[in-house]
């Protein structure tokens, strides 16, 4: 599709999964994702999105949506943030467009957006939700990174905590459990985090079933994800949360996330950086909102089995940020 001679395509990708990955809501065996490429004939630009069942999205409904937005809209960042909502499909587009300008430019993404150069950060690694035998495993292969998120949300939680520390004792650790919780089981299972030095933990409680967190004890920081896509969500936020997870795919973008972290901010929300389990171009515009974020979780390539050309690398130092061929 063509708009003042900017070309837009989208198509679906499949990236193989290393292992099964399991959340409190099913379990999948490979990433699909939906890949966005804007042209001028000179400069390409491109964009990663996951469209997520949870928020009503379909590989086949996003392409749609793109693809229907091209004809007659000139693609331009802040129209785009009018014509579509938040979520997956504005996602890869609004990346892209910042991709492409970087191209045009000749300047960094970072730069067009006003911030200090991005430089490596650790990133946790995701164990998936198991039994506790192969989380201890799992735990243990790993135990040499940093951070490790362990998802959560079932029978059988506490036995899940304590067989993942006894595999890294030494590793700092954040629960998230995928709306897979009840308010009495949050009470029951709070102070066993704290016994077992889990930082903080995730979303415990479904999104519009969270005013139990309401002036409840929180013995250590909870962060809203599912309760939290862009700047709207901030007002419902209060007094239920300590942090808010950041994900482009919620936001629908780099430009709304920006401006969500701010607003966070200035609320005083501590701030997570998430993902989707995608590749690198997925996690690359994320990197931008990496700086002074308390928990980054942009693991998504170590999660896949093969990744994308120019990929972002993955070392000791963290996550470094990409290099031009992939984006920005």
């Amino acid at each position: 599709m063509t708009a003042n001679r900017l070309t837009l395509r989208a198509t679906e990708t499949v990236f193989p999964l290393a292992d099964a990955f399991t959340i409190s809501r099913g379990s999948r065996t490979e990433a699909r994702v939906v890949s966005v490429s804007i042209s001028d004939g000179e400069h390409s630009g491109r964009g990663e999105c996951v469209p997520y069942a949870r928020y009503g999205e379909s590989i086949d409904g996003v392409i749609d949506t793109i693809l229907e937005i091209a004809d007659g809209l000139d693609l331009d960042r802040d129209r785009l943030q009018q014509r579509l909502p938040a979520g997956a499909a504005r996602n890869a587009v609004d990346c892209a467009l910042w991709d492409l300008q970087a191209k045009r430019s000749g300047r960094r993404a970072y730069q067009l957006a006003g911030l200090p150069e991005p430089q490596p950060v650790q990133t946790a690694f995701t164990i998936s939700l198991d039994t506790p035998e192969a989380m201890r495993q799992k735990a243990s292969a790993h135990a040499d990174r940093p951070l490790l998120k362990i998802k959560l949300g079932g029978e059988g939680d506490f036995s899940r905590l304590e067989a993942v520390r006894q595999g890294a004792p030494d590793a700092a650790i954040i629960v998230d459990a995928n709306e897979g919780w009840t308010i009495e089981t949050y009470k029951a299972l709070a102070p066993e985090l704290v016994r077992l030095g889990v930082r903080m933990v995730e979303q415990p409680l479904p999104a519009g079933e969270d005013d139990g967190l309401l002036g409840l004890e929180r013995p250590l920081p909870v962060c809203a994800d599912e309760s939290c896509h862009d700047r709207a969500s901030l007002t419902q936020l209060r007094g239920k949360y300590d942090m808010v997870n950041i994900k482009l795919d919620k936001t629908g973008g780099l430009t709304e996330a920006l401006a969500l972290k701010r607003e966070a901010v200035a609320k005083g929300f501590d701030i997570m950086v998430g993902c989707m389990v995608a590749s690198s171009l997925a996690m690359a515009p994320a990197l931008l909102l990496a700086t002074g974020a308390c928990f980054v979780d942009l693991d998504g390539p170590l999660l896949i089995a093969r990744d994308r050309p120019d990929p972002l690398i993955y070392d000791a130092a963290g996550v470094h940020p990409s290099r031009p061929e992939l984006w920005g």
